[in-house]
C-alpha cells in the first residue's frame, strides 16, 4: 500500500484526513509541526506528502524547496486557506505536484491522491510492505531502511517479507524452516539462526524489534 504524510498544524484537519486516507487503506504518518515534519520526510520514503503551507517553526514553501533541492521524489500536494495566485505559483515554482485550497471535501483529496499515484506509477493495492522505517518492495526484492538501500539475500529478504506479514506472531524455527527452504530441506537446521543474525546485523543490531523467544522461535514486534 502507499504511505502518505500529512504536515498539518490543525490537529482536527490533520486527525480528519488521517481517518479518510485510513479508510481507503493508506500507510499514514502525521506531523503537526514544520520541522518535525521535515525530519520525517527527510529521513523516510513516502509516496505522497500532503503539505500544509502555513506550520510553526518551518513554514510548508520552505519544507518543499528543501525537500526537492535534497532529492525527494514524494508527490506534494500543498494544503492552505491560502488561494491567491502568488503562493500557488510559488509552489508550483518550488516543486510541489498539486494544490488543495481548504476547505476541500475527502472526495477532492483522496481523487488527487489517486490521480497523483497513479502518475508515479504507485497503486493504493501494490506489492510494498512498510514495518517502522523500513519499506519493502516485494516485486523487484528493494529494501530500504529511511533513505539507505539495505542489500540483502533472496533468503534474508524472504524471511524479512516473513516476518513482516507475521508481526507480533512467534515463529519457530521449523516454521520457518519448512516456509522458507521447504519440507525436503536436509542441511544444517542452524540457517535459520544464522539468517536471523544477518537480518539482525543489517537492519536491527541492538535486536530491539526482532526478539528471541526462548524455547520457540522468533518475533518481530
Amino acid at each position: 500500500m502507499a504511505r502518505i504524510l500529512i504536515i498539518e498544524d490543525e490537529l482536527s484537519i490533520q486527525k480528519m484526513i488521517e481517518y479518510d486516507l485510513k479508510q481507503l487503506n493508506y500507510e499514514i504518518d502525521s506531523a503537526l509541526d514544520g520541522f518535525e515534519g521535515y525530519k520525517k520526510a527527510s529521513t523516510t520514503l513516502y509516496d505522497v506528502i500532503l503539505l500544509d503551507i502555513m506550520l510553526p517553526n518551518m513554514n510548508g514553501l520552505d519544507i518543499c524547496k528543501k525537500l526537492r533541492q535534497e532529492g525527494n521524489e514524494a508527490y506534494i500536494i500543498m494544503l492552505t486557506a491560502m488561494d491567491d495566485e502568488y503562493n500557488k505559483i510559488k509552489g508550483f515554482e518550488i516543486g510541489a505536484d498539486d494544490y488543495v485550497t481548504k476547505p476541500f471535501s475527502p472526495r477532492e483529496l483522496a481523487a488527487r491522491i489517486k490521480a497523483g499515484l497513479r502518475r508515479k506509477g504507485v497503486s493504493k493495492n501494490d506489492d510494498t510492505l512498510y514495518y517502522n522505517d523500513i519499506k519493502i518492495v516485494q516485486s523487484s526484492y528493494q529494501v530500504f531502511k529511511g533513505l539507505e538501500k539495505v542489500d540483502l539475500t533472496l533468503k534474508e529478504f524472504e524471511l524479512l517479507v516473513y516476518l513482516v506479514i507475521n508481526k507480533g506472531r512467534a515463529l519457530s524455527r521449523d516454521q520457518l524452516l519448512n516456509k522458507l527452504w521447504g519440507f525436503s530441506y536436509d542441511g544444517d537446521s542452524r540457517v535459520v539462526d544464522v539468517h536471523i543474525f544477518k537480518l539482525r546485523e543489517k537492519l536491527d543490531p541492538q535486536a530491539e524489534v526482532l526478539r528471541t523467544v526462548r524455547g520457540i522461535g522468533y518475533i518481530l514486534i
